[in-house]
C-alpha cells in the first residue's frame, strides 16, 4: 500500500498570522493548532511538531513518547520565555505503516477516515462542551455554538505531563484519511466535508476545496488540511477478471437433489421482505433528502435547492426552493463562488439563504467598485 498526500495550510479570513503547523514525513503525517496569541502559537505548534520529527528520524521512543517529549518541551519553553507564557498546541499524527494507520492525538484537531461513502470521526475533541455533551448537560447542535466551545481541557504545553490518545485504525486500499484543524470543523459540516472528499479524486484538490469551503463559510481561524489516500502498492496484481474463480456454491434442495416444493413459499416470503426493506429505505433516503440544501443555478439564476447535486437514473435528486435575481454567470465568475454550477452544500435552508446573501454583497460591491472606476474615467 502506498500513500499520496495533499496538503494546504491557509491563514483564513480574519486572523493576522498562521499559528498552525503540519508534518509531512512519511510515513509521518500530522497537524498542530497553536494557542497563545499569533506568537505564542505559531511557535507552539512548530516546535512541537519539530521535536516530534526530529526524535521520529532519529527512532527514539513511539509516536506517543515523541508526543509527550514534545509536550515537555514546549511546555520548558513557555516557562522560561515570556513572550510565549502561557502557549501551547494541539496535535493530531498518524503513522503509516503497511496496512494500518496508528494515531496519536491531544486537543481539538481531528482525524477522519472516509471509506465507501461514509465518513466516521477518529478522534475525541478534548473540549469542555465535548465534555457536557458526554455528560448530558447540553446537545451536540449546542456545543456547536456554546460561548465556550473553543475551552480545551487538554492540549500540548499547558501542563509538564500530558495524556495522549492512541489508536490503531486498519486500512483498506480505496480509505482517504484526513487529518485537519479546527478552523476547517468549526466552518465547513461534515456532510459538506465527506461530499467533498468524496467526489474530488486528487487528494491535493480535495485539501484545497476544503480550505476554499472553510474561508468561503467566514474562515475565522487557520485551517490546515491533510489528505491522505490509501492506493494500490503492487500494479502488477491481479484484476478480478484474471484471478481464480470462486468456488460454486451448494445448491438448495431435498435429499436425492430434488427441489423442495416448500420452496415457492420461501421466494414469496424473500420477495416480501425485499419489497418492505426496499420500501423503508427509500421513505429513509426521501428523509434525508429532505434535509439536505445546497445553492445552485436554474434559469440563468443563482437558486436554493432542497436536496442533493446529483441524478439517479434520470431522477434529479433536487428541487428549487427559491429562485433569486442573482446572475449565476456573474456569481460563479466571483473567486469565491466558482463551484456554483456544481452546487456549494449548505446546513440548512436559513444557511444557504445566507450565502446568497453574501453573494449578493460580495457582486454588488464589486459592481460598485466597477462603477466607481468608470466614473474616474469619465473625469
Amino acid at each position: 500500500m502506498r500513500i499520496e498526500v495533499g496538503v494546504v495550510s491557509d491563514i483564513g479570513q480574519v486572523r493576522e498570522g498562521n499559528e498552525d503547523s503540519y508534518l509531512v514525513e512519511p510515513p509521518l503525517y500530522a497537524v498542530a493548532d497553536g494557542m497563545g496569541g499569533h506568537r505564542g502559537g505559531e511557535v507552539a505548534s512548530q516546535l512541537a511538531l519539530e521535536t516530534v520529527e526530529e526524535l521520529f528520524l532519529a527512532g527514539e521512543g513511539t509516536l506517543a513518547d515523541q508526543v509527550r517529549e514534545a509536550n515537555r518541551v514546549v511546555f520548558s519553553r513557555s516557562a522560561s520565555d515570556k513572550k510565549v507564557t502561557g502557549m501551547g498546541t494541539t496535535l493530531t499524527a498518524a503513522q503509516i505503516e503497511d496496512d494500518e494507520a496508528h494515531l496519536v492525538h491531544v486537543g481539538d484537531s481531528r482525524a477522519y477516515l472516509e471509506r465507501a461513502g461514509s465518513l466516521r470521526m477518529l478522534t475525541e475533541d478534548h473540549t469542555l462542551v465535548n465534555r457536557m455533551v458526554k455528560a448530558g448537560e447540553i446537545s451536540a447542535a449546542e456545543a456547536d455554538v456554546h460561548p465556550h466551545r473553543n475551552v480545551l481541557l487538554r492540549a500540548l504545553g499547558t501542563d509538564p505531563d500530558v495524556e495522549v490518545d492512541e489508536q490503531d485504525v486498519g486500512l483498506l486500499v480505496g480509505d482517504r484519511l484526513l487529518l485537519c484543524s479546527d478552523g476547517l470543523t468549526s466552518m465547513v459540516a461534515e456532510e459538506q466535508v465527506q461530499a467533498i472528499l468524496e467526489s474530488e479524486p486528487s487528494p491535493q484538490t480535495a485539501a484545497e476545496r476544503l480550505v476554499r469551503a472553510a474561508n468561503r463559510a467566514g474562515g475565522i481561524d487557520n485551517i490546515t488540511v491533510v489528505v491522505l489516500d490509501a492506493l494500490e502498492d503492487d500494479p502488477s496484481a491481479p484484476t478480478p477478471a484474471t484471478r481464480a474463480p470462486a468456488k460454486p456454491r451448494a445448491r438448495t434442495g431435498s435429499a436425492g437433489g430434488a427441489p423442495s416444493r416448500r420452496l415457492p413459499w420461501m421466494w414469496i416470503v424473500g420477495a416480501v421482505v425485499t419489497v418492505v426493506v426496499l420500501i423503508a429505505a427509500f421513505t429513509g433516503f426521501r428523509v434525508w433528502l429532505d434535509g439536505r440544501w445546497y445553492v445552485g443555478e436554474a434559469n440563468g439564476k443563482v437558486a436554493v435547492f432542497q436536496g442533493v447535486p446529483a441524478e439517479v437514473l434520470g431522477y434529479r435528486l433536487s428541487s428549487v426552493e427559491v429562485e433569486t435575481d442573482l446572475p449565476a454567470e456573474e456569481v460563479a465568475a466571483l473567486p469565491d463562488w466558482d463551484e456554483l454550477p456544481q452546487g456549494i452544500n449548505a446546513n440548512s435552508r436559513e444557511d444557504a439563504m445566507q450565502i446568497v446573501e453574501r453573494m449578493r454583497t460580495v457582486l454588488e460591491e464589486q459592481q460598485q467598485d466597477e462603477r466607481r472606476r468608470q466614473g474616474g474615467g469619465n473625469g
